[in-house]
Parts: structure tokens; C-alpha cells; sequence
């Protein structure tokens, strides 16, 4: 196979050939082949696009699952938090009555005697 042949070769199969002034041309393409192309990617499309739906479909499941979830996290927080609340208050109702005033969690900075004073009568 001599040089000419080489080139008529690669220049069939580039899409792209230089001509004799340097600048590269596009070849040619029948419409025929441009309206194949197009009918081959319209079911790619259409696949493509469902793909995508599916896809996020599946990721909107999963954001509404974690956020039910982290919802109802709080929810539980919030009604065990009130519950201790309640609770607190109730001891400290039946203080008011009883003499005997229970804090838990206290933390003695410094002791000191504070002076006796005798009741006035």
C-alpha cells in the first residue's frame, strides 16, 4: 500500500481533514446518518430520564425518612424533658408543705456558720 492510499484511508475515517490551506473542515455527513444518530439517542433520552426520576424519587424517600425520624427524636427529647419538668415541679409543691427540702446536684462552695439570732417573742 503506497502513501496515497494511507491518506485517502485516514481522511475516509477522520472526522476532521486538514485541506491544502491548513485550516481543518469537518467532513460531510449525509442526513440520512445525522437522523440515525438522533433516533438512537432518543430511547438513551427517555431511559436517562427515567433513571434520573427513579434516582430522585429514592433520594426525596430517604431525606423524608431521616427527617420523620430526627422528628420524632426531638419529639421524644421534648415529651421525657416535660416529664422531668413535671416532676420537679411536683417536689417542689409538696416542699412548700413538708419542712424538708431535698436539691439534688448541688455543689458546696464554702461552709460557714451563719450567727444565731434568738426568736423574738
Amino acid at each position: 500500500m503506497n502513501d496515497e492510499e494511507k491518506k485517502i484511508i485516514i481522511s475516509r475515517i477522520a472526522d476532521y481533514h486538514q485541506n491544502e490551506s491548513g485550516e481543518y473542515q469537518r467532513a460531510p455527513v449525509s442526513p440520512l446518518n445525522r437522523w440515525l444518530t438522533y433516533a438512537m439517542l432518543i430511547p438513551v433520552v427517555v431511559i436517562m430520564v427515567f433513571a434520573g426520576i427513579f434516582f430522585f424519587a429514592a433520594f426525596l424517600a430517604l431525606v423524608a425518612v431521616a427527617v420523620v425520624a430526627v422528628g420524632i427524636r426531638f419529639w421524644w427529647l421534648r415529651r421525657k424533658y416535660e416529664k422531668t419538668m413535671q416532676a420537679s415541679g411536683d417536689v417542689n409543691r409538696q416542699s412548700g408543705t413538708d419542712q424538708t427540702v431535698i436539691i439534688e446536684d448541688a455543689q458546696i462552695i464554702e461552709e460557714s456558720e451563719a450567727p444565731h439570732t434568738k426568736p423574738k417573742k
